[in-house]
């Protein structure tokens, strides 16, 4: 019998297994290795399908904030909650879910936004390292100086 825990690199296939990773990352209760790209796009895509956008950005902000520290990972200049790649995965996936077909179950839409954004390092497409690796890109938003956002 398939367990309902989420696992970092299977699809979702009930509505409960997504509930499971949302309220896991909420209470700080989801796995560390479980806190991968996917997973964050998952919740991202939740809290934007479920609230109007500078909501969505405030709870992804403070959910991985306080995550961060139920892990005991610090926020520094160098590691830590990363307010330009959260903002720019804020807005590429706004920018997919207003194309998306709402006519699929939640299920297939979160399996499809993790299959078309399963590549991580997408923000280099639009920001050199030194950009985006900087303290500044770190602490706030930092407009891209590669190509623009879509």
């Amino acid at each position: 019998m398939r367990s309902t825990a989420y696992a970092a690199r299977e699809e979702f296939t009930s509505f409960s297994e997504i509930e499971t990773l949302i309220r896991g990352f909420e209470d700080g209760t989801l796995q560390r290795e479980r806190w991968t790209h996917r997973a964050h796009l998952v919740v991202a895509s939740w809290y934007l399908i479920c609230h109007p956008e500078e909501e969505a950005i405030k709870r992804m902000r403070d959910g991985i904030l306080a995550y961060n520290v139920a892990h005991g990972v610090v926020s520094t200049p160098v590691s830590g909650y990363h307010e330009t790649i959260t903002l720019f995965w804020i807005r590429v996936l706004r920018a997919w879910l207003s194309q998306a077909r709402l006519e699929c179950s939640l299920v297939q839409l979160i399996n499809g936004l993790a299959e078309n954004f399963a590549d991580g390092s997408r923000p280099f497409k639009h920001y050199s390292k030194e950009r985006l690796m900087s303290p500044e890109a770190r602490a706030g938003w930092v407009e891209p100086d590669l190509n623009p956002l879509p």
